[in-house]
């Protein structure tokens, strides 16, 4: 089912890089899901898949989108003004939310470009800053233009310092207080939990990835051989995954 949204504010990260806040009238949903976005064009329907950066308990829908040149719908999106209409499914979706994520001490999100999305729709609950004693955010990103939301994540610095780390990872220029590496590398050469402070074990560990399905193949075979599995309803493990394309 689809229901019509009005862009009510969107924001340019880069030339590329954008969020649309639209109004529109869904069914409830959990942090964490993603809804569609589409539109017809020549009596056919071209939708994609969004998370929502906004929390459940807002008045608008949140997306955070990059312009992806041969893309069906996103050139499009990114010409969106505030005024303007896009069709929005009524129905969020998607198994990545902290219901399913088993108990553990620490709570690594690890997400690279438009994945680190749901992970603010998540934080923005007070959930996870209930459930977990430390929480790792990991945002992977070409060049540090690439990086949304950065008062959020100050904000989490400030009010949660106790909790919350932050690690941005930027593999095309150098960056103060980024590591310049691609993610799974990093895990590898042990370099990413050397710089947050932290031990990824299956003991102490619940670990979502959001983002590149390479660098999600990549980083589960790493975090595999440091014994975290896959997470799963009939045999939960400490990894529990969601790609982006």
């Amino acid at each position: 089912m689809w229901t019509e949204g009005k862009v009510i504010q969107r924001i340019d990260w880069n030339d590329e890089l954008f969020s649309l806040r639209i109004k529109a009238e869904i069914d409830p949903f959990v942090a964490g899901q993603f809804i569609k976005l589409s539109e017809m064009r020549d009596d056919k329907r071209i939708a994609r898949a969004y998370s929502l950066v906004n929390p459940p308990n807002t008045d608008y829908l949140e997306i955070l989108a990059i312009k992806v040149e041969d893309g069906l719908l996103s050139p499009n999106l990114h010409l969106l003004q505030v005024g303007d209409s896009i069709e929005v499914s009524t129905a969020a979706a998607g198994f990545m939310v902290l219901d399913e994520v088993p108990l553990a001490k620490h709570l690594w999100l690890i997400g690279t470009g438009t994945g680190i999305g749901p992970f603010f729709s998540m934080l923005e609950t007070p959930e996870p800053w209930e459930r977990f004693e430390k929480i790792v955010l990991v945002y992977g990103v070409r060049k540090a233009k690439d990086i949304a939301y950065q008062e959020l994540i100050d904000k989490y610095l400030n009010e949660q310092a106790d909790k919350f780390v932050f690690q941005a990872m930027v593999t095309r220029e150098d960056c103060v207080g980024a590591l310049r590496a691609r993610i799974p590398a990093a895990l590898e050469a042990d370099q990413l939990e050397d710089a947050v402070g932290l031990s990824l074990n299956a003991q102490d560990s619940q670990v979502i990835m959001c983002g590149n399905p390479q660098m999600i193949t990549d980083a589960q075979s790493i975090l595999e051989n440091k014994g975290l599995k896959k997470n799963l309803r009939r045999k939960p493990g400490q990894v529990t995954v969601e790609r982006y394309w």
